[in-house]
């Protein structure tokens, strides 16, 4: 079967109720079709600017419109960025993602610091992704002469909860920023968050907007929420591995070409659960050297941690693939 790009949600759902062990089978199966099952991208996040954001999303953190733990940071000077990849590359990370507390970029001097970041690390043979909020085109076009490999904008939830969760830009916005980054060789990453009180059609609902996208995302994160003291959502119950799972296996399903990333809210799942993530298809991590994925509010497993539950399961780290940046490669089968 070759790649849709007309998911129905009927369709996506119908998968997303199977039965668990047969979803995590036909989910297992789809993905050694695709990629190496053997191979998990190991990624490194760095906040590059924390906090004070504009915005009003209610699960995050670096919102200045909550009171949190997180403490304004100004932007990190280069040299501490590239320290931070060279050590990162040396514990078997080949994608460093840099993340800037912005509603949008703007064209202005720590734009261009971003920019010399991007080039340097780049230089270092890694894959370099950005989040750096809304973008036009023209600054992805920029982006991608500095050497870009991935750009983040997650979609967050469906387009009918999405309001629930924020207000300040719509969802329609976030759409126009992965279109602008499409329109040069930049891949894209984009997304969602489980546990932000969706249901389970609003699962759905995103992953059909995700893969009716076309090409559907390189990279496609799935977030589990992590409950932030001070923001609207701190008291959201846990959400069930088994969803997580769920989750991981239909975005497999539909998207089968795609990187699935288990990101945030890993730190919380025992290493058997990880294993069965890895099973239904999930095949890159973020990982750590202090303990944080984003800020302090978000923990994350450390690199030793991981390469010592990569060994016991008898995985290993993908290495980068920023030599072959802008060459979309589809299997056919």
């Amino acid at each position: 079967m070759g790649l849709r790009y007309d998911w129905q949600e009927a369709e996506i759902r119908a998968i997303y109720d199977t039965p668990l062990l047969e979803l995590i089978y036909q989910a297992a199966t789809i993905h050694r079709q695709h990629h190496d099952s053997r191979k998990i991208q190991v990624c490194k996040l760095v906040s590059i600017k924390t906090g004070a954001c504009p915005e009003d999303c209610s699960y995050c953190a670096q919102s200045s419109r909550y009171k949190t733990e997180v403490k304004p940071q100004s932007l990190l000077d280069k040299q501490t960025v590239v320290d931070i990849a060279k050590q990162a590359k040396e514990s078997g990370v080949s994608r460093v993602c840099m993340g800037a507390a912005w509603r949008e970029v703007r064209d202005n001097s720590q734009f261009e610091q971003v920019l010399d970041m991007v080039k340097e690390v780049t230089a270092l043979d890694l894959e370099v992704c950005c989040t750096l909020g809304m973008l036009n085109e023209s600054q992805a076009k920029r982006l991608e002469d500095a050497g870009l490999y991935a750009y983040n904008h997650n979609l967050d939830t469906s387009e009918d909860y999405y309001s629930t969760i924020i207000t300040t830009r719509t969802y329609g916005d976030r759409l126009k920023t992965i279109d602008n980054v499409r329109q040069t060789n930049v891949t894209v990453c984009s997304g969602g968050i489980l546990g932000l009180g969706e249901s389970a059609d609003d699962r759905v609902s995103m992953l059909k907007t995700l893969s009716n996208l076309q090409p559907h995302p390189e990279s496609v994160p799935i977030n589990i929420l992590s409950q932030v003291e001070g923001t609207p959502l701190e008291n959201q119950p846990d959400v069930p591995v088994w969803e997580v799972i769920r989750a991981i296996a239909t975005a497999r399903i539909v998207m089968p070409t795609s990187d699935v990333r288990l990101s945030a809210g890993r730190s919380r799942l025992s290493q058997i659960e990880q294993a069965m993530c890895f099973m239904a298809g999930a095949n890159s991590i973020f990982s750590s050297d202090d303990g944080k994925m984003l800020t302090v509010t978000t923990p994350c497993p450390g690199y030793d941690t991981d390469k010592q539950m990569l060994d016991l399961l008898g995985l290993e780290a993908r290495e980068s693939k920023s030599k072959v940046k802008g060459q979309r490669l589809e299997v056919k089968v």
